[in-house]
């Protein structure tokens, strides 16, 4: 069956990084905004990480956003929402710094805008746990615009996050797509090529920066460097 829709992972796929470096880095950044104003450093980051746990829990009754925020006032307690603007005013503007801590690919652009010229549509399945406008700024770090995508999964507008298999069903159902007509590209093991194919989608397990935490033989999955998916982008019909 023709393939009408690639839908990509952004963090260590089209952007190169270290997760844990690009992680620690950023945090550091957002502790030093938001220490002036009472929160200490490790149990923000401790926070972060369970608004994060929040999301990748959520059962799609409410966004990703109101998920988390649902969190850190169950830590923080309502003063928390007051505070909404100052983490608004980092991921627009401190987060720029996060740069530094991720490398470039300069076929990510090359492979995204060839798909399109080929009438095959790009879709950005990064795992929707980020604002809108943080994701936009790793989209442009990556050499590429929001534009050269269908459809970015954000935390504002998503239900679900990675590695629930939801989150693919759900970004296919608003598609109108069947499994067998979508590719996924990734580097993560766990939550891009296991929940993707278990739904029959055709996967493509980009290496340069892999992630496998559990074990699984990734033999299994179609592989290799971000040449080879080059190569293997220019072989779909």
């Amino acid at each position: 069956m023709k393939t009408k829709t690639v839908f990509f992972d952004l963090d260590g796929t089209l952007l190169p990084m270290d997760q844990d470096v690009f992680t620690t880095g950023y945090f550091r950044f957002l502790a030093q905004k938001l220490g002036p104003y009472g929160y200490e450093p490790k149990t923000l980051v401790r926070s972060i990480w369970a608004g994060t746990a929040a999301m990748a829990a959520n059962d799609g009754s409410r966004t990703n956003e109101e998920a988390f925020w649902k969190r850190m006032e169950e830590i923080y307690g309502e003063k928390v929402l007051n505070h909404k603007v100052l983490f608004e005013e980092f991921y627009r503007d401190d987060f720029q710094c996060a740069r530094q801590f991720c490398g470039f690919q300069p076929l990510a652009a090359e492979v995204v805008r060839s798909l399109r010229r080929r009438g095959i549509s790009t879709v950005l399945a990064t795992n929707p746990i980020f604002p809108s406008y943080a994701t936009e700024s790793r989209v442009r770090w990556a050499g590429l615009e929001p534009s050269d995508f269908d459809e970015i999964t954000v935390f504002e507008t998503s239900r679900f996050a990675k590695p629930n298999p939801v989150y693919y069903t759900d970004l296919m159902e608003r598609r109108g797509l069947r499994p067998e007509e979508c590719v996924m590209v990734g580097n993560d093991v766990g939550e891009d090529m296991i929940p993707a194919s278990s739904l029959g989608l055709s996967v493509f397990l980009v290496t340069d920066c892999l992630i496998e935490k559990d074990g699984t033989d990734r033999s299994v999955f179609p592989q290799g460097d971000f040449t080879a998916l080059k190569e293997y982008l220019e072989r779909l019909q």
